[in-house]
């Protein structure tokens, strides 16, 4: 058999490259380290926190520098267009920066927005991990290095439990709990059903007993997670309780000093608990109440399933149950077919609510969500001036809500030393207010009163009034 120079060649190109992939495969197997990063919400940061426990329990170790780990790992975003560019710049650079045998995963929402999609974009990954696959990532790591090819694991929905036993949590003080996953609200703009699936909620006694565990660890304060909190247990009727209920049972553990949750729909929002919070101690007096917009023609537009008016309701219910309630929003400017009147609509509603947080965006297209099919008319300029407003107006009503605190007296958790200054302590209000004052290490997770007497942008400044120690069980 004659072989042709050229065919030749080509077997000896083809060898290389199979010894080269095999080569790298054996240091591949090698993984000793890991680098992750994460994009987005508290899902997200609860979820990572969860993955690095996984990756820890197979004896990987984190660092912090990534052009020296054997495991990039990137827990994304996909919620805005800025957050999946930012994640999709990163692995560009990684390319080039990257340990030659180091191994790339993506995770998060960008992972099941895109999916196998990912790999064409960025050929250098070798792993896309979906949202409700968390629990397969030493599977899926075990099998990329078995095999040398990429792999993709993307389920459209929640079906397996977390071993949330096997989180590592970056805070001493503050924990996430997780107790509802994906939603079912389909608002037009949103990709979130889409990249978590519809509402699954958790078992309550597996709740509580994370709760119980994580307070008896000496953990102070403890946020309640999903993409819609409020519809807690609707999709477990069997269970005969809902999310007050849940409250009032976690309310009950001795130790625990604060509950807080996020995020919720309004609609989902009731007069139980409304109450729940008046009523239980542990309950923070915060809200994230999102309005998204305030002209009923656009809220019927992104499929908020209320109007202006049921919303101002709602609102004037729970301050008259809860009057020193804080309410969180989120707002979106320019979306499709918003005229300049709607806008003033949700101008007028931003200045007579009055949100003590507000998060405020300018509208951007989502692959993947009804709102694609609705042509992007409102121009970046006008988008960006109306956006300007807003912010402007809400800066004004910081402003004006820090002022009427000068010179009260506020229980704030001590979560850690400043990074801006080393004499500082940081933590947060009942109504998630950010406060510095002087103070030493010891004082961290404890609650102490502060006597504000300035503030800078968004943080108060004060004093302690009489420094409180950390009680030590048996000490």
């Amino acid at each position: 058999m004659i072989v042709k120079d050229t065919q030749f060649a080509s077997f000896q190109q083809y060898s290389i490259l199979i010894f080269f992939r095999l080569y790298i495969l054996l240091l591949m197997r090698h993984v000793k380290t890991f680098f992750i990063k994460t994009y987005g919400c508290q899902m997200n940061e609860l979820d990572s926190e969860i993955m690095v426990g996984l990756l820890k329990s197979r004896g990987l170790e984190r660092i912090d520098d990534e052009t020296t780990a054997d495991l990039i790992l990137l827990n994304t975003c996909s919620i805005r267009d800025l957050a999946e560019r930012k994640a999709l710049g990163k692995l560009g650079r990684l390319a080039k920066t990257r340990k030659n045998s180091a191994l790339i995963g993506v995770a998060g929402c960008m992972a099941n927005a895109k999916k196998e999609a990912l790999l064409q974009k960025v050929p250098n990954i070798d792993f896309v991990l979906g949202t409700n696959n968390i629990h397969e990532l030493n599977t899926v790591l075990d099998e990329v290095l078995r095999t040398g090819n990429q792999s993709v694991r993307v389920d459209p929905r929640f079906e397996h439990e977390l071993d949330y036993q096997i989180t590592v949590r970056d805070d001493p003080v503050k924990a996430h709990v997780s107790i509802i996953r994906g939603c079912d609200k389909y608002c037009t703009y949103c990709v979130v059903p889409y990249t978590r699936g519809p509402e699954v909620s958790r078992h309550p006694d597996d709740i509580f007993l994370e709760c119980k565990q994580l307070v008896d660890k000496g953990y102070k304060e403890i946020t309640l997670l999903g993409q819609n909190v409020n519809s807690y247990g609707k999709d477990k009727p069997e269970w005969n309780i809902l999310f007050h209920d849940l409250l009032h049972r976690i309310d009950s553990l001795e130790g625990l000093e604060r509950v807080r949750f996020m995020t919720s729909h309004p609609v989902d929002i009731t007069r139980e608990l409304m109450e729940a919070i008046r009523d239980l101690p542990t309950l923070c007096e915060f809200v994230h109440f999102p309005l998204q917009a305030g002209s009923n023609r656009i809220l019927k537009k992104m499929h908020r399933i209320y109007t202006k008016e049921e919303y101002f309701e709602k609102v004037a219910l729970l301050r008259s149950i809860v009057p020193n309630v804080a309410l969180g929003t989120d707002i979106i400017v320019g979306f499709p077919t918003e005229t300049d009147a709607e806008f003033e609509e949700t101008r007028k509603a931003l200045e007579e609510i009055r949100f003590s947080v507000g998060f405020i965006f300018a509208y951007s297209q989502r692959k993947g969500t009804p709102a694609m099919r609705w042509k992007d008319d409102i121009p970046q300029e006008v988008k960006d001036e109306r956006l300007q407003t807003l912010l402007h107006l809400q800066e004004q009503i910081y402003k004006d809500e820090r002022t009427k605190l000068l010179g009260q007296t506020l229980e704030v958790l001590v979560e850690a030393p400043s990074k801006r200054e080393e004499t500082l302590l940081k933590g947060r209000t009942r109504c998630w207010k950010n406060v510095l004052f002087p103070g030493t290490p010891d004082l961290v997770g404890t609650l102490q009163q502060i006597k504000v007497h300035s503030f800078t942008n968004q943080t108060l400044m004060g004093e302690i009034l009489q420094p409180k120690k950390l009680l030590i069980v048996g000490a």
